[in-house]
């Protein structure tokens, strides 16, 4: 079992920036894609942002591409999300996955299907 801990959320106005850490626990996450998925209220869990296992390819829902920023250090075993020009239809509970499979780079890891932890997520509100 694979437990993260996400930080950084928070309430702010609409146009700020926020930047989103997560951590895994007790494991080196290095050869696994990360992912950041998100629920609204009211509506189901979606998919926001994921990075493969070296950091060279990344994947963005349409709804944030240009304003949110998916990285990793390894070295210190951390994924960010770093989230500019925020709207308030972007309140939502962000949360953290941790892939399931080695040295995987492929477009489904823009699917929860292939994340196999999750952390308990942080609450992200935007008024306007």
């Amino acid at each position: 079992q694979v437990e993260l801990e996400e930080s950084g959320g928070g309430p702010v106005q609409a146009g700020a920036s926020l930047r989103l850490s997560c951590t895994p626990v007790g494991r080196s996450f290095a050869s696994f894609g990360m992912g950041w998925f998100r629920r609204t209220p009211g509506g189901e869990r979606e998919f926001v942002a994921a990075v493969n296992w070296s950091g060279r390819t990344t994947y963005y829902a349409d709804f944030v591409k240009g304003r949110f920023t998916i990285s990793r250090n390894n070295a210190e075993n951390t994924i960010y999300l770093q989230m500019n020009s925020l709207k308030p239809e972007d309140t939502a509970v962000y949360y953290c996955a941790h892939g399931s499979r080695l040295i995987y780079s492929g477009d489904k890891l823009m699917t929860e299907e292939e994340y196999e932890f999750w952390g308990r997520g942080t609450q992200v509100t935007v008024s306007s």
